[in-house]
């Protein structure tokens, strides 16, 4: 069920079409927005990084989805239960945000009078930094970083869509990177330090349809002094060439089937997203208990535009086991789980 790619090639055929589903370790198929053949407005591309430690978060987003551009910085506290973010748009970019096609080399850039963000590469590392002039209660803040130590492996699938033929979702998720820098609001400074601070990429290029939901769950640290990390996520696409579950162990993926996310209802029947969630495999790999900390929650509602979007931080345990049957024990293993409903 799973069907790992292998070869390097294009992504598209001459009729904006994937030439192959599934997924791979690496971006080996090329991506290239000028072989999408859809209506340009529904072309989307993005880079978000987030850093974590036990205490603290940071969260970096560009957006260019053709007739909306974003930029946009959260500051997460885990021990106050606290955050704040800021975003920044514009009207149809249409590509000049120019995005690379490939996440390990180009150099992106959001800047307005109001914010002021870059992601380039220099000396085989990342380099992340953020100034944005009023972020919360009239102080600045400002972050540098650096992620190095890239992985071997990453997650990239190749997902089509079964309503539209032209409509795909590129995706590469990168673990388990090494952080170092810093974040400070105003006179206050979090130092992240590569030892304890580790950063994920999400990294995506597509053409998707107006309307979706989707579930997402991402973490990155250490386990036994281990690299360890997992990406699960559901809801669109016609996932059956490859699902976006993996582990990830000292670099190395271990591929997983179907994970299903057990969120609590209340008694209305509602999602209740700060009460404990359960995570599984249908293959009994996964099964973690998430205790949620805060919920990173937005809605956006301009008629022709909506989203809700619950991101929920906290920390998991329970069990992952690996390709090999190894057994990783997880105890308050901090990442999030999030449910975002979008009508775009």
């Amino acid at each position: 069920m799973e069907h790992e790619l292998t070869e390097r090639g294009q992504l598209l055929d001459s009729h904006g079409e994937l030439i192959e589903r599934g997924w791979a370790r690496s971006l080996i198929r090329t991506y290239d927005r000028r072989g999408i053949k859809a209506n340009p407005l529904r072309i989307k591309e993005w880079d978000y990084y987030l850093i974590t430690d036990q205490d603290s978060g940071l969260a970096l987003t560009i957006d260019d989805n053709s007739y909306m551009g974003l930029g946009s910085v959260s500051l997460l506290d885990f021990n106050a239960r606290k955050e704040v973010t800021k975003s920044e748009m514009n009207v149809m970019p249409m590509g000049r945000t120019h995005l690379p096609s490939d996440s390990r080399t180009g150099d992106v850039f959001w800047r307005n009078q109001k914010m002021d963000l870059a992601f380039t590469h220099e000396n085989g590392k990342r380099h992340l930094t953020a100034h944005v002039l009023d972020f919360s209660d009239g102080l600045p803040l400002d972050a540098d970083v650096w992620l190095s130590e890239e992985p071997e492996d990453s997650l990239v699938i190749l997902t089509p869509y079964a309503e539209d033929p032209k409509a795909f979702y590129y995706n590469q998720k990168i673990c388990c990177l090494k952080a170092e820098g810093y974040a400070a609001l105003g006179g206050r400074v979090h130092p992240f330090h590569s030892d304890s601070a580790t950063g994920c990429l999400d990294w995506g290029r597509g053409v998707w349809l107006r309307e979706g939901t989707w579930y997402w769950s991402n973490a990155s640290g250490y386990a036994d002094g281990h690299p360890f990390g997992f990406n699960f996520g559901y809801g669109f696409g016609d996932t059956s060439a490859a699902s976006e579950n993996i582990l990830f162990y000292d670099g190395n993926g271990h591929k997983l089937d179907r994970v299903t996310f057990w969120i609590p209802k209340k008694a209305d029947g509602s999602d209740d997203f700060l009460s404990a969630w359960h995570f599984t495999e249908n293959n009994g790999r996964v099964n973690l208990l998430f205790e949620p900390i805060l919920d990173r929650h937005a809605e956006t509602d301009v008629k022709l535009l909506y989203s809700l979007q619950h991101q929920v931080f906290g920390r998991f345990s329970g069990t992952c086991i690996l390709d090999d049957g190894r057994k990783v024990v997880l105890k308050d293993f901090l990442g999030f789980a999030e449910k975002v409903k979008n009508r775009w």
